[in-house]
């Protein structure tokens, strides 16, 4: 009389098919983050916080790393930082994204030291917070011409390039902000919401010449930023992530490293968000 137990047991064929799978599958995995090896990647905003774990995690890879960056100075340290712990090359450009003709001058000098820029990660952002009625047209204008202006130049200039090359990666950093918006921030939230418009849209435009454009948009991660929040400010936040928790400058590195690897090849236009469940 046989168990209803014998029901769920394992052909012993099946069984060895299954692990000579996994570990093809495996092996095809490594190929795959082995394509990335020599690439060259450009990470705005790249000095510190996210855009400096990003670059570490990208160096890991074996991937060049270029470190843009407003203040050249910190962006020589992270470099050397970077370089010192993977061994892989790493160079700082200052660079005022902003502004088209400095990113005109970064792209030369990569391309000088390089010869071809594989991956792009639009980084770069600031805040400068007020409420809607008593913000500054100023203060609307730089955040708008960092974060969203900045990244349009990124793009623009670096589109090209991955248009002749027919091949490319590129990740734009937004946020849940950008999603949800948030009370003071009206400026930040503005140009968050453009990235995500103009990733959907530079994603149809690119994709016929073989370059990937996706945009990560992490929630609450423990930078410089989030830690001058106030403690008050800080709990309320906490209650409102069902993981329980900031999240890591290392949880959004992860996933652009995915992003621009092999593995991710069928994937554009989308906006992944990492935010620990704040906002589903």
């Amino acid at each position: 009389m046989s168990s209803k137990l014998d029901h769920y047991k394992i052909d012993p064929i099946a069984q060895t098919m299954t692990k000579a799978q996994a570990s093809n599958n495996c092996e095809e995995g490594n190929k795959s983050m082995k394509e990335l090896e020599n690439k060259t990647a450009i990470i705005t905003g790249g000095a510190r916080g996210i855009g400096q774990a990003i670059a570490l995690t990208l160096a890991k890879e074996e991937i060049k790393c270029v470190i843009s960056d407003l203040d050249s100075s910190m962006a020589e340290v992270t470099a050397k930082e970077i370089a010192s712990l993977t061994n892989t090359e790493t160079v700082a450009v200052g660079c005022n994204v902003a502004d088209s003709k400095s990113v005109s001058e970064m792209l030369k000098k990569v391309l000088d030291k390089f010869g071809s820029i594989d991956i792009l990660i639009n980084n770069a952002g600031i805040t400068a917070d007020s409420l809607l009625v008593r913000m500054k047209e100023e203060d609307w204008q730089k955040v708008i011409d960092v974060n969203l202006t900045g990244a349009f130049n990124c793009l623009q200039a670096v589109g090209k390039l991955m248009m002749k090359q027919r091949s490319g990666k590129i990740v734009n950093i937004s946020s849940i902000i950008g999603l949800r918006g948030n009370a003071g921030q009206t400026n930040y939230a503005a140009s968050k919401a453009g990235l995500i418009g103009l990733t959907k849209s530079a994603a149809r435009e690119l994709a016929s010449r073989g370059v990937n454009v996706n945009a990560v948009c992490p929630g609450f991660i423990k930078t410089e930023m989030t830690d001058r929040l106030p403690e008050a400010v800080k709990s309320d936040l906490l209650a409102q992530i069902p993981l329980g928790r900031f999240g890591e400058p290392e949880d959004v590195a992860r996933v652009v490293l995915f992003l621009v690897s092999p593995w991710a090849a069928y994937i554009t236009g989308q906006i992944i968000v990492v935010d620990g469940g704040m906002v589903m």
